[in-house]
């Protein structure tokens, strides 16, 4: 797809991961937010950082993405807030500024595995810090179909805090997306293709959109709803 339709498709997201307006408000009371410094890797749009800075006056905050669309949002929705969040673009991945609070949901494949940025993260968070940690794990036997969307590396629960404890990590909190964030998160991310699509049927690029919007919705009921889980894990050390 062309840049204006990257662009649109994410506009009815909240945020870009299945999270509702009360879950995100207890995990950010349980990052415990003061002064000092947070920084969002692999942010997006940055939604949670404007938020948690609306809460911690005295925090300095710092989205890093690549996707030069998601960050120019962010962009925009901090200064219509006026907020002071900063976003850069670059590689999360290469972060080394130590900070004492650190977001990374949904993100740990700019790492390479979720084992290599839990110990990545363990860099980058002082020692008293704390990180929000978001991942995806399956929360049931995969067919071949969501492995194919997923990749064989995606690891269970069990496995996943393992990994959290081998990077030297103890779990704070856990908590896990239910059903109605996960469905609210997949129809709003088809939301903003599905508007565009009723408005230009006769647009050259209607099919493709069709297409995707199709074979998403049918990808997630079919494949992977209730197989695929997402876990929010406030960790220290």
């Amino acid at each position: 797809m062309d840049d204006e339709l990257n662009a649109l498709r994410r506009t009815r997201m909240r945020w870009n991961t299945p999270l509702s307006e009360p879950h995100a408000d207890l995990l950010l009371d349980r990052m415990a937010l003061a002064g000092g410094r947070l920084v969002d890797l692999g942010c997006g749009w940055g939604e949670l950082l404007l938020r948690a800075l609306d809460r911690a006056p005295g925090l300095r905050g710092t989205g890093v993405d690549t996707d030069v669309a998601g960050l120019e949002r962010g962009r925009a929705a901090a200064a219509a807030r006026g907020s002071a969040a900063e976003f850069t673009e670059a590689d999360a991945a290469t972060w080394d500024v130590p900070v004492e609070r650190a977001f990374c949901i949904g993100a740990a494949h700019i790492f390479g595995s979720a084992k290599a940025a839990l110990e990545g993260l363990a860099r980058v968070v002082r020692p008293s810090g704390r990180l929000l940690y978001g991942d995806g794990f399956w929360a049931a036997p995969p067919g071949a179909a969501a492995l194919d969307i997923f990749g064989p590396d995606l690891l269970t629960l069990p496995d996943l805090l393992d990994a959290v404890a081998g990077a030297g990590w103890r779990v704070l909190h856990l908590s896990t997306a239910d059903q109605l964030e996960w469905d609210d998160f997949e129809s709003t991310s088809r939301a903003g293709w599905a508007e565009w699509l009723a408005a230009h049927p006769a647009d050259p690029r209607a099919e493709r959109v069709g297409e995707w919007l199709d074979r998403r919705l049918r990808e997630y009921v079919r494949d992977y709803r209730g197989v695929l889980g997402f876990t929010y894990l406030v960790l220290g050390r």
